[in-house]
């Protein structure tokens, strides 16, 4: 009904526009002394001044009466625009379209109101706009196909245009959504080496079960099943598998779906030799190890894919960013085997021009350069870079870090690598007051800065006060006291503990501690620490304190000089450091109380966590730790 109103409309505008044309060439032309505007209501007349393509002065003649007509109905103002003259003066009559003074829709529960509105608006259908019929069939349209792409078939859209006075127009629009379509049963034909049962279960639509209703129809969502589809059969040697056709059925009432999908399986392939020819600038040995696929096994797509992008990447590595790997089958349809050549074509090798940081607004160039593996003037590697991606990525300073390499103009083998990076807040200030039965009142501060003055130096206080316990700490790092990646830091702290308030023992503490540290880069993925530490606690006794501990500080001292040595070894390959998706982390560490200490011991541990991806969303993390520690010498437990 909507298009039958919109041709009708362009039939009456070409009429109108043929008798404008005829009154206007009943006249000879003429030069324009004035002109002449009757009918405007609402328009000005300087707005129709500035659309008319005549001024005062100029000739009018039938090409430019023709001119009129269009430029004025272009506007979309107008419904009637008729040209005439009286002596040298132009009369352009117009009707004017309405206006509109309200737009209310009613039915729609999937779509918001406020959504609707604001599409209204962005096409020109809102309160005080001129009336467009045509905008408002291509609005019902785009509601009717927004709706299907819901499932939602049955949908029906009815507007209604109520005339009102003074020129204006009340567009009611009601939606009848109706009810979601859903699969009725999913149809396979032509499949004998796998059930429908297999092949369904690859899908992300589905029939009906015994407990659930069928799922909603989506078309994209059959697109993707069906390139599932074409992929299970690949990947089992089934090269020539061909989906002949689908079909797409909806019941009368628009509630159901059935989907029928027709498939040649043909014959299942197994390999019959791999070789490698082209340019093969690495041994041949090194090559085959990465491709993926053996004499005699099941043709397999995904395995072809995979050696190809191995073997891409094993090319990049060596400077040939722009290697092109093709895998090309020779097929044996009498023996069904398949020989496949993976042709080698390394191209040129490419070099690193210059690298650009952009993004970096706190962080120092730095700090972000000294973590490339990738160097300036040096040939271009893959893994350099994708190594340089997670190591920027594990400082923690950024949300998102992109890399590109664009092509040096005018030059086919250098490139440039741009780092573009988004950063984040890197510090923190946290603050808490709390109350426990054992410790009484609570009240905590600290203060972190992760990228100190964006020199990627970690700074850290914490204050800890309750009846109990008062902590002050401080600590400082820099991750590279050295240009080759020797770190140093220091940390102070102040314990005071009343175990007595805790209910545990009537004894006082003081505990001070300084201490520094180094860490040592071993490889890229291995490293050495080394720290020196001296602590201090004296145990303040009472009458009431047990006799297990005064015997203890009987045997020993109340007064503790503490030197400490800790030694240590760390295995890091996770791509981040918090909120890690993948990688190892294992540590060794050693801590000995130096002989000529007031309290001489040794403790060991041990420690792993392994982060493994699940899914794009889930990774699973096990871990595990071990520990042993004792007492030497004269020291008695």
């Amino acid at each position: 009904m909507a298009q039958m109103k919109l041709m009708l409309r362009a039939g009456a505008l070409l009429l109108v526009g043929s008798l404008s044309c005829n009154v206007a060439s009943a006249f000879s032309p003429f030069t324009v002394q004035d002109v002449e505007v009757r009918g405007l209501e609402r328009i000005s007349l300087g707005t129709v001044l500035n659309y008319l393509p005549l001024n005062v002065g100029e000739q009018l003649d039938d090409e430019r009466s023709d001119n009129i007509i269009k430029a004025l109905f272009k506007t979309g103002f107008f419904d009637d625009v008729t040209v005439a003259a009286r002596g040298d003066i132009v009369v352009i009559e117009v009707r004017e379209r309405p206006a509109i003074a309200s737009i209310e829709i009613d039915g729609n529960e999937d779509i918001e109101t406020e959504a609707l509105n604001d599409a209204l608006e962005r096409i020109g259908l809102a309160s005080g706009r001129v009336f467009d019929r045509s905008a408002l069939d291509k609005v019902v349209r785009e509601l009717e196909r927004q709706y299907f792409n819901q499932g939602k078939y049955g949908v029906k859209i009815e507007s209604e245009v109520v005339s009102l006075d003074d020129g204006r127009v009340e567009i009611d629009i009601d939606i009848n959504e109706g009810d979601v379509a859903t699969i009725k049963q999913i149809n396979l034909v032509g499949n004998h080496a796998y059930t429908d049962e297999t092949l369904r279960s690859k899908f992300q639509l589905d029939s009906p079960g015994i407990f659930f209703g069928g799922e909603q129809y989506s078309r994209f969502k059959l697109g993707a099943d069906l390139e599932s589809l074409r992929s299970y059969y690949l990947d089992r040697g089934y090269i020539n598998f061909n989906i002949d056709s689908t079909q797409v059925t909806i019941t009368p009432d628009k509630q159901d779906i059935f989907i029928a999908i027709n498939v040649s399986e043909e014959q299942q392939y197994s390999i019959k030799a791999i070789k490698l020819a082209g340019d093969l600038i690495l041994p041949e040995e090194e090559l085959r190890a990465l491709v993926t696929l053996t004499e005699g096994e099941v043709f397999s797509r995904s395995k072809v894919t995979a050696s190809t992008e191995a073997l891409n990447e094993r090319l990049g590595e060596e400077g040939f960013a722009f290697s092109n790997i093709n895998a090309i089958p020779e097929v044996d349809k009498e023996n069904r085997l398949v020989s496949l050549t993976f042709f080698i074509d390394p191209g040129r090798r490419v070099y690193v021009r210059r690298i650009n940081i952009s993004g970096n607004k706190s962080t120092k160039d730095e700090v972000v350069r000294r973590e490339f593996r990738q160097m300036e003037g040096g040939w271009i590697s893959t893994g350099q870079i994708d190594r340089t991606r997670v190591r920027i990525q594990r400082l923690g300073f950024f949300e998102n870090i992109n890399i590109e390499t664009p092509s040096v103009a005018g030059v086919a083998d250098q490139v440039d690598i741009s780092l573009s990076l988004d950063e984040r807040a890197s510090g923190s200030l946290t603050a808490g007051v709390g109350f426990s039965q054992t410790q009484g009142l609570l009240i905590n501060a600290s203060v972190s800065q992760d990228n100190f003055l964006g020199s990627g130096k970690r700074i850290t206080t914490n204050i800890n006060n309750s009846d109990v316990n008062s902590v002050y700490s401080f600590s400082y790092s820099n991750p590279y006291y050295t240009v080759n990646g020797v770190s140093r830091g220091f940390n102070l702290s102040y314990r005071k503990t009343d175990a007595a308030r805790a209910n545990i023992a009537a004894y006082t503490s003081d505990q001070y501690s300084l201490g520094v540290n180094y860490g040592f880069p071993l490889s890229e993925y291995n490293r050495a620490s080394l720290g020196l530490a001296y602590e201090n606690t004296q145990i303040f006794t009472s009458t009431l304190t047990p006799q297990s501990i005064r015997d203890f500080l009987d045997a020993n001292t109340d007064q503790f000089n503490i030197y400490k040595l800790t030694l240590g070894w760390t295995h890091d390959t996770r791509d981040r450091t918090i909120f890690a998706n993948n990688g190892l982390l294992v540590s060794m560490n050693g801590t000995l109380a130096l002989p000529g200490s007031g309290l001489e011991y040794y403790k060991v541990d041990f420690r792993a966590m392994k982060f493994q991806p699940v899914t794009q969303k889930l990774t699973l993390l096990m871990k595990g730790a071990l520990g042993y520690g004792d007492s030497y010498s004269r020291t008695t437990r």
